[in-house]
């Protein structure tokens, strides 16, 4: 089983653009390409340089949430100032959070992590549950070019 920690996070929102998955979730190549499509659309419309420049940090954020009844991916920032046009604010609770992190490339780790911590991690955890909500993973770039990054997702003690 993949590491992990379990620790208390304060709540803290992050602004975020996103879209609705089209996509099953258990067709993990689909999930990518739909997601590496919205992202390059974010580059090239400038909104990816808007939303970074409003962050408060480096931390690039991938949000997981059913919204309205439907799954949404979104990217986001904790920003600093406001952002007019954003597709969402996305709250997320003080709460205890299992938390999984890593390294890899900056392209592969949000769904690398994701997929470890739902397909290795919370499976196998008796004592904890899931809360439903939004679940997220940050990446950060370390020195040698690589990416060091975290999922977060909100606990509750059984």
């Amino acid at each position: 089983m993949a590491d992990y920690t379990i620790e208390h996070k304060k709540s803290f929102t992050l602004t975020a653009y996103g879209f609705s998955i089209r996509s099953n979730f258990q067709d993990m190549t689909a999930l990518q390409k739909e997601k590496a499509e919205f992202w390059g659309k974010l580059k090239a419309d400038g909104r990816f340089d808007k939303l970074k420049g409003a962050a408060k940090d480096d931390r690039e954020w991938s949000v997981n949430e059913v919204y309205q009844g439907k799954p949404w991916n979104y990217f986001a920032v904790e920003a600093g100032k406001s952002v007019g046009d954003a597709t969402r604010i996305i709250e997320f609770p003080e709460s205890e959070y299992i938390v999984v992190a890593g390294t890899g490339e900056k392209g592969a780790l949000f769904d690398q992590l994701t997929y470890l911590a739902f397909g290795g991690v919370l499976p196998r955890i008796t004592d904890y549950a899931y809360i439903g909500g939004p679940n997220a993973t940050y990446r950060i770039a370390n020195d040698d070019g690589s990416f060091y990054g975290e999922f977060w997702v909100p606990v509750v003690k059984r």
